[in-house]
């Protein structure tokens, strides 16, 4: 199933940015979570809702959404899909705060209208993994990069090949006040990543790792995988799969 795009400003931006088709997979048991699931550069929300469908978590409904299409600074401005303009895949890269708001308030808002009961999380690959760890961290803070407050409840976060925006102001953000750092210390996340990654190099995730523990991020699991590059292999899927199942505490069942 499928819908076309929205226009989303992220309280504060300057540019409404369009986004691309959005594919949901309905759960095939009874309706315990959501996940807005993010693909990588230039993909889009199609190829992940496929390989979704096939998980053996029959309580989770998935959302993958499309990026917006959009001038892209590491591929010298051609335009591509991409929550958020990048320069290069450094770990010194600068950070587009205003993109990555937008993209972690379209996230919010596709979770905001799931039923109360329903245990909320956000996960992806690449850039959409780096977006879903952002907006873990909105959630802890409880504001996005340019204050506005964060609506939603998260209860998981997932990483695929991916790194931590903002990893030098997190500090910062998350000892300001109790209510963050007990946010911190209870969201669990997942962070897998490939030692053959010649995209987002396998250090880049394991210091993003690093440093979500050392910020307090307490419940983060960081997982690698010798051979593996920048893609996915069952032996992650089936990792994503157990830990959800753990972490969103219901049973394997379809019940």
């Amino acid at each position: 199933m499928s819908f076309g795009g929205s226009s989303t400003v992220a309280s504060g931006a300057k540019r409404p940015f369009e986004y691309g088709r959005t594919h949901v997979v309905r759960p095939k048991g009874a309706h315990k979570a959501t996940i807005v699931w993010l693909h990588g550069l230039g993909d889009n929300g199609a190829s992940w809702s496929q390989l979704l469908e096939t998980l053996p978590l029959p309580n989770i409904k998935w959302i993958c959404p499309t990026a917006p299409t959009r001038p892209v600074t590491v591929f010298g401005g051609f335009p591509s899909t991409a929550w958020f303009d990048v320069a290069d895949l450094s770990e010194d890269a600068p950070d587009d705060i205003e993109g990555l708001d937008a993209s972690a308030a379209h996230v919010a808002n596709l979770l905001s209208t799931e039923p109360a009961d329903i245990k909320l999380g956000v996960g992806g690959f690449s850039m959409g993994a780096a977006t879903a760890l952002y907006s873990a961290t909105c959630y802890a803070h409880g504001k996005y990069g340019n204050g506005n407050p964060y609506p939603v409840n998260l209860n998981v976060s997932v990483g695929l090949s991916g790194w931590l925006p903002c990893a030098r102001s997190l500090k910062n953000k998350i000892e300001s006040s109790q209510e963050a750092a007990q946010k911190a210390s209870s969201i669990p996340l997942l962070l897998c990543h490939g030692k053959a990654d010649d995209v987002v190099a396998y250090t880049h995730g394991e210091k993003s790792a690093d440093a979500l523990k050392s910020t307090g991020f307490s419940n983060v699991v960081f997982k690698s995988y010798n051979r593996l590059g920048h893609y996915t292999v069952p032996e992650e899927m089936d990792e994503v799969c157990k830990w959800l199942t753990a972490n969103l505490a219901f049973s394997t069942s379809s019940s």
